[in-house]
């Protein structure tokens, strides 16, 4: 027949589990804790990168407004000379017109002044789109921080 442990042998054994059981759940939590203080610094560290991203886009997009307003202001001037000089060369074929001697040459300064306008006008139209096609491409070097 077995020999049943004593009591002071069981209440060891129980001593020595309970003490195993204690040490297994205070490293479980101390693991737990070191996971959770990760997880806290990273997703500090995710907003903080967001908010710089959140930042530099709204520098790039004051930038880009900035550019948009001077470049506006460019083609507007641009626009204005254009309709001076034309309206200046309107006034020119009008003051030829008005000294001229016969309706061949009323004419033919007209005929001149519709040729002479039409290339102006198709030059003009050329510039503007020229300018912004540049402006375009400055707004969007500077949205890419070239």
């Amino acid at each position: 027949m077995a020999k049943k442990p004593a009591k002071d042998e069981i209440k060891a054994k129980v001593r020595k589990t309970t003490a195993k059981a204690r040490k297994t759940v205070n490293e479980a939590v101390h693991d737990a804790e070191a996971i959770v203080e990760k997880a806290k610094k990273s997703a500090t560290d995710a907003v903080h990168d967001a908010e710089n991203a959140v930042q530099k886009a709204g520098k790039k997009m004051r930038a880009t407004a900035e550019h948009a307003i001077k470049n506006t202001a460019a083609l507007n001037a641009r626009v204005i000379d254009h309709a001076e000089t034309n309206a200046k060369e309107a006034f020119a074929a009008l003051r030829k017109i008005a000294s001229a001697s016969d309706v061949k040459d009323v004419v033919k300064i007209q005929t001149d002044f519709v040729k002479d306008q039409s290339a102006r006008s198709v030059a003009q139209v050329r510039e503007m789109g020229e300018l912004i096609a540049a402006f375009g491409k400055q707004a969007l070097d500077s949205l890419r921080g070239k």
